[in-house]
């Protein structure tokens, strides 16, 4: 059985949740994905569909971790954008972009005030969250931790082709392999039939039908002597 999760507008904290539906403003908490975890089975397939400018980063962390949990059984396609936490979200398994899709990677924001001690210990708590958020960059495109600093320091945009280049994502969404001239077998156990074969067996096909409708007209006659004899 197929779930989906939808991953829509701000990524929010459960108790903000009742405001953005008191709105009808789109929002995603983590209770969100939640329930639907709660009714999977052995063997359920889950699909995440996102289109989210990010959002708060403690709850991008949270349902990458609740999806990680179920990464074998997950896919994941952005549909629209996978922006600043949402994009954190896109790394917990396999992953597809539509090709009209956006995905933003950037360094944690916050307000501060208070005087040089404060900025000083706030740039710091920065710094250490861009670190945390950034080993899901590195666990999905196999990057060191300087190259996925690198991506979020530059405020890095990305279409679909450009994140598949770096390894941000599995695939892009309606893309279809190229045919080849080549066909390709099982093995060395199974070939194709040659011009030969395939015209007997049109032969026979024809034949079978011939056979078939000659027996049909036999059966007829022998249901008329029949009506006849009685």
């Amino acid at each position: 059985m197929k779930h989906r999760i939808n991953i829509r507008g701000v990524l929010i904290p459960n108790d903000y949740k009742w405001f953005y539906d008191f709105f009808e403003e789109d929002s995603t908490c983590p209770a969100d994905v939640q329930k639907v975890l709660d009714i999977i089975e052995e063997g359920d397939e889950i699909e995440v569909y996102i289109n989210s400018p990010g959002g708060v980063i403690d709850v991008g962390s949270e349902i990458y971790t609740l999806l990680r949990t179920h990464s074998d059984h997950v896919k994941i396609y952005v549909t629209g954008e996978a922006c600043s936490a949402a994009s954190i979200v896109a790394m917990a398994a396999y992953c597809e972009m539509a090709p009209t899709a956006l995905m933003m990677v950037h360094c944690v924001s916050t307000n501060a005030s208070g005087n040089h001690n404060d900025m000083e210990h706030t740039a710091e708590v920065l710094k250490t969250a861009d670190r945390a958020l950034c080993t899901a960059y590195m666990k999905k495109a196999g990057i060191t931790e300087q190259e996925a600093l690198k991506l979020m320091e530059a405020e890095t945009w990305l279409t679909a082709e450009r994140a598949k280049e770096k390894g941000l994502i599995d695939g892009i969404m309606f893309e279809e392999n190229k045919s080849t001239d080549m066909v390709m077998t099982a093995g060395p156990l199974f070939t194709l039939p040659g011009e030969e074969k395939l015209e007997k067996a049109r032969r026979m096909i024809k034949q079978a039908d011939s056979d078939k409708e000659s027996a049909f007209f036999m059966q007829q006659k022998l249901n008329l002597l029949k009506m006849k004899g009685e």
